[in-house]
């Protein structure tokens, strides 16, 4: 195996054991994210992009040419001049049997780059959902906590209506049965004056009758001192 090739194969065995690494299910997405945006990273981000492709590219080249390798190989002529010497017959599959392992490499190489780059990605992509689903179920919870806070709020502002309405409603009937008691004390107080006024009126008129009564009796003690009076004199003379 030429130098290239021994290079390509390397690199095949360490994509299978990124990958398998990668997808170990005792190393969560959020681990993995952590891992990928450490500091040291920042230094590759600028150049990830193009050795990337760069790397697509090279793969691509060492795949068309052991694509290359094994039809040439594969041709019928070269084969057919091969069965009339065996040696060269023995030559043409041993190169035949490079090409196709060369084929073979590059294309496992290919395929399994564009794959870890794609479940790289995909992990990225779930950490960030599960750390999505994560503030969502926290914002969720906190939502139903401000929710039932809100409903025992609401429960205890109804009873509070509810009692004050209550007491609203007692305190109408206590006022109402005072009003009621006021206007019943008033019309006793109205009757008692207006008693008091027919007594007063009674009262007047008994004094108006016994002052014409005095008066009278007056006028008839002077008419009887005057009498009196004029039968001394005439007793006198």
């Amino acid at each position: 195996m030429t130098l290239q090739w021994t290079v390509v194969a390397i690199f095949l065995y360490v994509e299978i054991a990124v990958i398998l690494i990668l997808c170990l299910p005792f190393i969560s997405a959020k681990r993995w994210r952590s891992l990928f945006n450490l500091s040291i990273w920042n230094w590759f981000a600028p150049y990830w992009n193009r050795g990337f492709f760069t790397m697509i590219l090279i793969l691509i080249i060492l795949f068309c040419d052991a694509l290359r390798e094994v039809r040439k190989y594969s041709n019928a002529e070269p084969m057919g001049e091969a069965k009339l010497n065996p040696n060269l017959f023995d030559h043409l599959h041993m190169k035949l049997f490079r090409a196709q392992r060369n084929l073979y490499i590059s294309g496992f190489s290919l395929f399994l780059w564009l794959v870890m780059r794609r479940v790289v990605t995909l992990i990225n992509h779930v950490a960030v959902a599960t750390v999505t689903g994560t503030s969502l179920q926290t914002q969720a919870e906190s939502a139903n906590q401000a929710a039932k806070k809100y409903q025992e709020d609401n429960l205890l502002l109804k009873q509070a209506l509810l009692d004050e309405e209550k007491n609203t409603t007692a305190g109408k009937r206590l006022l109402r049965k005072e009003a009621e008691k006021l206007m019943e004390e008033l019309k006793t107080a109205e009757d008692a004056v207006r008693k008091s006024n027919a007594e007063v009126e009674a009262m007047k008129r008994q004094a108006n009758g016994l002052t014409k009564e005095y008066d009278r009796l007056l006028t008839k003690h002077n008419e009887l001192q005057n009498l009196q009076a004029g039968a001394g004199d005439k007793k006198e003379q």
